[in-house]
């Protein structure tokens, strides 16, 4: 085994182990386009890692930039994360740009925990997700930079629903993602999401910023057939995928605070039928 192939599979068992969601609907690529998918993921990871789980994450996230600068300045770094990414950097036609945009949304975790508007909240959105669909661009469709706006629907849809599931963790961890003008409209307050207890009409604010990101998911999905057909059903199983993790929150009749949406094998094998 040599050592590209060994960095691919640390990258893939880094994403086996972070996310089931992306490994199924990724796993359905032809073998190379995964790999770099893995690596991409890797890369993602690793950055959130910096900064959620160190004690001293301005200088966490500092410190992984400056690997990432040295990595794209040539400098050979003998980690798995910069091997397999920098056989992704010759195979693939990719901007260093979304990947910078991602570790602003990094320092966006660090200096910020509350946000005002819901433009604040899909501006930290398009940081944090559409920067990755933008970083899978030049592997899913490559040559069609005019796919980039459905990209960022897409990555805002999709982290719109990780903040509509994940209320109560954010909660633990002090931070409110949904715009506090929304939450005033409501009558939901700060101090009863930190309390895990939501006054207000919750629900009311949970359907409307669901209802939000289910319109991006439909802005973006038309989309989908001008992707390559190796590539589109990836990208098809990835989005309805996610987009059923609200279905699964509803289940749970918005409890997000002691108990986790997903989206169960069974729902999985249900929703996959329809595509």
């Amino acid at each position: 085994m040599n050592t590209v192939t060994q960095a691919y599979a640390t990258c893939e068992e880094t994403i086996q182990n972070g996310s089931k969601t992306f490994y199924k609907a990724f796993s359905l690529l032809p073998k190379q386009d995964r790999l770099a998918v893995y690596a991409i993921y890797t890369f993602c990871r690793f950055l959130d890692d910096a900064v959620d789980e160190s004690d001293t994450p301005k200088e966490s996230l500092e410190a992984f930039l400056e690997e990432f600068r040295l990595f794209r300045a040539g400098h050979p770094i003998k980690k798995p994360l910069w091997i397999a990414l920098a056989d992704v950097f010759e195979r693939y036609e990719m901007d260093e740009m979304p990947f910078l945009e991602l570790a602003e949304g990094m320092r966006w975790d660090i200096e910020k925990n509350r946000y005002q508007s819901l433009e604040e909240t899909e501006q930290y959105s398009y940081y944090v997700a559409s920067t990755v669909g933008l970083m899978l661009l030049p592997i899913l469709a490559p040559g069609q930079p005019e796919l980039r706006q459905s990209a960022i629907e897409l990555g805002i849809a999709m982290q719109l629903t990780n903040i509509l599931r994940d209320v109560g963790e954010d909660a633990k961890r002090g931070r409110i993602y949904l715009p506090k003008e929304w939450m005033d409209e409501y009558d939901v307050t700060p101090h009863s999401l930190l309390a895990g207890t939501p006054s207000g009409d919750f629900v009311g604010l949970w359907e409307a910023l669901a209802l939000r990101a289910e319109h991006l998911y439909d802005a973006a999905s038309p989309s989908f057939e001008r992707y390559p057909k190796e590539s589109r059903r990836a990208l098809k199983v990835a989005a309805l995928l996610y987009r059923g993790i609200l279905d699964a929150a509803r289940d749970n009749q918005y409890d997000v605070f002691t108990k986790r949406a997903y989206v169960s094998r069974w729902q999985k094998m249900k929703l996959l039928a329809t595509i």
